[in-house]
């Protein structure tokens, strides 16, 4: 059962997620990514069999000392991926600090900053097939 409000799903499903170490390497092995103020995006297009979009999350404790800071990060990232995700390229990605952020953390700021992130994705990667 999903829940859906407007069109857009209520959850992060397993599906839309990079959950395996493999996954992972496999993105950054591909070494291609786009830079912004604080935050880092790792892509590699994903086959054409498959048109959804799968996020990864990279956050350490040397950029982020707190569980609570780390934790907020995810949920941020996550939320604007969710609210996102329809109009994304077919794309694993991994999104990762890239700067110490500004204390406290500002969820604002990595917001504004992931949707620039998304913006540029757009230019660089194959644009999605209309179904």
């Amino acid at each position: 059962m999903t829940r859906t409000s407007g069109g857009v799903e209520q959850t992060f499903a397993r599906r839309y997620r990079l959950t395996k170490t493999d996954e992972f390497s496999s993105v950054f092995g591909f070494r291609k990514a786009i830079r912004g103020k604080l935050l880092m995006l790792h892509y590699q297009p994903r086959p054409s069999t498959t048109d959804d979009a799968r996020l990864g999350l990279v956050v350490g404790k040397k950029l982020l000392k707190r569980a609570v800071d780390r934790n907020r990060f995810k949920r941020v990232l996550r939320e604007q991926f969710r609210l996102r995700r329809a109009t994304l390229p077919a794309c694993d990605l991994i999104v990762r600090l890239a700067a110490k952020p500004p204390k406290p953390l500002d969820a604002g700021a990595l917001v504004d900053d992931f949707v620039a992130l998304l913006a540029k994705l757009q230019r660089f990667a194959p644009p999605r097939e209309a179904a």
